[in-house]
């Protein structure tokens, strides 16, 4: 677990981040943020597609993204499409470079942050999830591009199954998916507000902790390391419950503004 605390002009950025093996034999979960002058980006990737695969499609996925996002610093849904779109055209190209890869994929969720002008844009694929909380309340959050997901929205399946059907990680679009599934991104720019959150986590994190705990530890945690603390410790009891080996888990927990404006705004 690791924490930081950074301040641009009159919108601070308080976060901590997690990276965990869980019950796997290798962590295929990558994560990565970087700031330049008043915009941050963050990226959490979850990797598929064989042991060695699925790490090296996550690695490139955030990687690229970043290295993109330092080379230009643009904020925007343009400008984040663009960073994916590259990410999605450097694994292809590694795939077809390497057999052995041809298998590989990788969910991506990413979210640009302009601290200067107090606005917000981001952009997912797969079940990697992004969460936006206000005054400790969830306010949104991405969908899924799961096959649970789709029977869900067609009346095929109760939304409680969600985390515990057996098909629940089968995927439509991710990073290295060979069809014509494009990353979702956000087109209208979000107004941020001093006590806002986001969460960006993988489905190990998610799937193992519903929303009313997260704002429910939200409410009573005074740092973004205290909620994603708290956070990773009711998922780790609500997983040792359960029979189920639980998958790698990675998350961000990030705040907007001074720790104290949370406190305030609940």
């Amino acid at each position: 677990m690791t924490s930081a605390f950074l301040i641009r002009n009159d919108l601070a950025l308080n976060f901590a981040q997690i990276s965990h093996i869980g019950g796997r034999k290798s962590n295929q979960d990558v994560l990565d943020y970087a700031q330049q002058d008043d915009l941050a980006c963050f990226v959490v990737s979850d990797g598929a597609g064989g042991h060695e695969g699925g790490e090296i499609a996550a690695h490139i996925a955030v990687a690229t993204v970043i290295a993109r996002f330092v080379q230009d610093a643009s904020f925007g849904s343009r400008a984040l499409q663009s960073y994916i779109e590259d990410a999605i055209a450097q694994v292809m190209e590694r795939k077809t470079q390497e057999t052995r890869l041809k298998g590989m994929s990788a969910t991506i969720a990413a979210v640009l942050i302009d601290q200067k002008n107090h606005y917000a844009v981001w952009a997912h694929m797969g079940d990697t999830r992004i969460y936006l909380f206000r005054r400790s309340k969830l306010v949104e959050v991405t969908k899924d591009h799961s096959l649970v997901q789709q029977l869900i929205e067609a009346g095929y399946c109760q939304p409680e199954r969600l985390r515990t059907h057996p098909q629940r990680n089968a995927l439509f679009a991710a990073i290295g998916v060979e069809n014509e599934a494009l990353p979702e991104i956000r087109q209208d720019v979000l107004e941020i507000e001093d006590g806002d959150a986001f969460l960006i986590c993988t489905d190990g994190f998610w799937e193992w902790i519903s929303e009313d705990e997260m704002e429910r530890i939200l409410a009573l945690s005074t740092t973004a390391e205290e909620w994603l603390n708290c956070m990773s410790d009711v998922a780790q009891k609500n997983a040792a419950a359960s029979s189920k080996p639980r998958d790698n888990y990675t998350a961000f927990a990030i705040w907007l503004g001074e720790p104290e404006a949370v406190t305030i705004l609940k």
